[in-house]
């Protein structure tokens, strides 16, 4: 690759250069967005998480929308909106950056035989360190919250269930054909729980997020300084399918870029998944069988969003 052709290679560029979608990015016809269903005036519940709320009717909506949607906002959540503006801040200009100094930061295949990452992985330092910790607490208190509303332990995803976050940025380019393509496919996330923060510019006009429910797209709104939550694949199975990890996309616009910031709950690598001890009985077996999060990963990626459903 030329470096005077850096610029042209980029996605982020394909809108100014190309007044077309890359072949190789074209949808097959059954899952372009612009063949499939959009549900209008739906979206997904939005919980309020300020103290003036009683805890367990909090606790029972998380329940009830983990158990219906697999998907939630939270706002009057505690992290600072200082922060979140900082951080969502940092990626964007990130994303900004010249190409050529785009390419060389992302760039992270030590064989340098690929160039470009359509999303960065980062390491915690300094705001992004901050924010990491503050999604970390927010996280193991709506797990908590999940945990005493399945009848297990509150502290039940503390430790190994919950000790190998990962914070993904990520950055969706305005697309010359965005009936044709998605930014992201259909897919479960392999996480236990998510945690993302959505681009709230009032530039931005559409549901790039949207949930798939009863045959139907539900676009998530994006409201300022707000979460949304979703429940991760490894968190169905722990349930014992009590929970839904609700499968999702993302689709494109002609007209503005966006950029998110994703926060996962993993596990350690060696950790087991299996349906919680505590839900298993004579009248209710379990319906996925015991796995390490390796094996987990390796399959899931593998074998795709099938993977782990129960029969």
């Amino acid at each position: 690759m030329e470096s005077n052709n850096m610029g042209e290679m980029l996605v982020s560029s394909w809108f100014h250069l190309h007044p077309s979608v890359p072949a190789s990015y074209v949808q097959p016809p059954e899952s372009q967005p612009g063949e499939q269903p959009v549900a209008s005036g739906k979206t997904i519940p939005v919980i309020d998480l300020g103290g003036h709320h009683d805890h367990e009717d909090t606790l029972n909506l998380i329940l009830k929308a983990s158990q219906e949607y697999g998907f939630f906002q939270v706002i009057n959540h505690g992290v600072c909106e200082e922060l979140i503006k900082d951080t969502l801040k940092i990626f964007k200009e990130f994303h900004g950056m010249d190409p050529k100094e785009k390419m060389k930061e992302s760039s992270k295949d030590p064989n340098g035989t690929c160039k470009l990452y359509t999303s960065r992985e980062v390491s915690k330092e300094e705001i992004v360190g901050k924010y990491t910790q503050e999604l970390r607490r927010l996280g193991l208190k709506i797990l908590k919250m999940i945990a005493k509303g399945l009848g297990l332990k509150e502290e039940y995803f503390n430790g190994s269930l919950s000790e190998n976050p990962l914070v993904l940025a990520h950055h969706y380019p305005p697309c010359p054909e965005p009936s044709l393509t998605l930014g992201a496919p259909k897919h479960r996330d392999p996480s236990l729980i998510t945690f993302l923060l959505q681009d709230d510019d009032e530039a931005i006009h559409y549901n790039a997020l949207q949930v798939f429910k009863d045959g139907q797209w539900i676009g998530v709104d994006p409201i300022p300084n707000a979460f949304v939550v979703n429940v991760g694949h490894l968190l169905e199975i722990i349930s014992n399918g009590r929970l839904i990890g609700a499968e999702h996309r993302v689709v494109t616009n002609a007209s503005s870029g966006r950029t998110t910031v994703a926060y996962f709950i993993n596990p350690t690598e060696e950790t087991v998944i299996e349906p919680a001890k505590a839900l298993i009985n004579a009248t209710t077996p379990p319906f996925y069988p015991s796995i390490s999060y390796t094996q987990f990963r390796r399959d899931f990626l593998s074998q795709g969003n099938g993977f782990g459903l129960k029969n």
